[in-house]
């Protein structure tokens, strides 16, 4: 595994840190039980961490001396995917791996690399990549706020077609690739999945403020949508329905906190705005560990980004048998099953949100079998077993597949 900004040892709710390491740890963990041995290249990003370390058994993390040892935003990382590539193969040696499977855009452009060298002394190495969020995505979305290097509009697409494979987390993925002219039969689909031991129906919930409660989990960025549940909190009030608290989960890790987090003082003034600053509780970073007994304590959790490669939020609250209002972008759409699992909502549209929340408060039997029907289709459809399974079939389509599609000369230029 190749994850460049990602590691599975990081902590979440970072602005960087989120569904990726996330991925990147379970499915490892998945392919370790079914026998693989795997290793995670990550760019070190502290002088204190050690090269090597046991996650579990079977999985080996790499930190690899890429760029300034601190940390560094992601879209700053380009410069510093030669030294990673150049870090993986002198790990490498003389025993290649059967497999390389990048996560991420910069990762592709350094497996890429790495496996060039290698291939040239005889042995193809099969690289697949994973993208987790597309460039052309991005920019229809955020425009002008699209912080990502220029490079990527012509590397990511390179790197879709050099790969051996491409494993797409879901349906709407596929269609988007296919608009960047990669061909939907060098691409499987492999979802993201959930802990089902760690995240389940049953255990204690943490105690409400209010009657009701809304959540909403994952890194504070404008893009998740917070500001949306929040206008539909105003909206549900003006219907009379304001026993109500949402509380927000995720933000900033650094020494002041959300005190020193703009989104979240952006959410505040809006609260304070709309005059439901009382019912708007901001509770910051929470350890994995504890969120199941968040999850549980809420009638719903609203996941309503502008757009979502995949999300694994949803995955967790339906896990814990929780409803989901959802937005209908991306992987929400494969995962939440409008009126079966969840609801389905336009994006950026609080009078919707606040129509399906004013409907599972008031119909606690309908939002109970949504719970039921959620948790059932995580552990039919969404456990890290299954997903390694699939990722595993990808693996070997990859290796039979003989010689590598595209040339891979592009991965040389200016950028590295």
């Amino acid at each position: 595994m190749v994850s460049e900004h990602a590691s599975p040892l990081a902590v979440l709710g970072g602005v960087d840190a989120g569904g990726q390491n996330v991925h990147v740890a379970e499915l490892s963990a998945a392919l370790a039980r079914r026998g693989h041995f795997v290793t995670v290249y990550t760019r070190r990003d502290s002088r204190d961490l050690p090269v090597r370390v046991s996650m579990r058994p079977g999985v080996e993390v790499v930190h690899v001396d890429a760029g300034p040892a601190e940390s560094v935003p992601k879209d700053e990382l380009l410069p510093y995917m030669g030294e990673l590539a150049d870090g993986i193969s002198a790990d490498w040696g003389g025993n290649p791996p059967d497999v390389v499977h990048g996560h991420f855009w910069m990762s592709g452009v350094a497996a890429l690399d790495a496996a060039r060298r290698h291939s040239g002394e005889g042995y193809p190495v099969p690289v697949l990549q994973t993208f987790h969020a597309l460039g052309t995505v991005k920019r229809r979305h955020q425009g002008a706020q699209d912080t990502s290097p220029e490079q990527r509009a012509w590397l990511e697409p390179n790197v879709g077609r050099s790969v051996d494979r491409i494993i797409a987390t879901c349906s709407d993925e596929v269609f988007e690739l296919a608009a960047m002219g990669i061909p939907r039969g060098n691409v499987s689909i492999a979802p993201c999945g959930v802990d089902v031991d760690l995240f389940e129906a049953e255990g204690p919930a943490e105690e409400r403020g209010r009657r009701h409660r809304i959540v909403t989990l994952g890194r504070m960025v404008p893009r998740k949508g917070v500001d949306i549940s929040v206008q539909a909190l105003k909206l549900l009030k003006d219907r009379g329905i304001d026993d109500v608290e949402l509380l927000v989960v995720g933000g900033s890790a650094g020494p002041d906190g959300l005190a020193a987090d703009p989104e979240a003082q952006r959410l505040l003034s809006l609260a304070r705005e709309l005059g439901v600053e009382e019912q708007v509780v901001l509770r910051g970073q929470v350890p994995r560990e504890q969120i199941p007994a968040v999850l549980r304590s809420a009638d719903a959790v609203v996941c309503v980004p502008w757009y979502e490669p995949f999300g694994i939020v949803p995955l967790e609250s339906m896990a814990c048998g929780v409803p989901v209002v959802a937005a209908s972008v991306g992987g929400l759409i494969d995962t939440v099953v409008d009126h079966k699992t969840g609801l389905h909502v336009p994006p950026r549209d609080p009078e919707a949100v606040a129509e399906a929340l004013a409907v599972l408060l008031s119909d606690p039997q309908f939002a109970a079998e949504l719970g039921r029907a959620g948790r059932q289709r995580v552990r039919t459809r969404y456990t890290w077993d299954r997903v390694a399974a699939d990722t595993e079939r990808a693996y070997g389509l990859a290796r039979s597949s003989g010689a590598r599609r595209g040339s891979l000369h592009v991965l040389e230029g200016e950028a590295l």
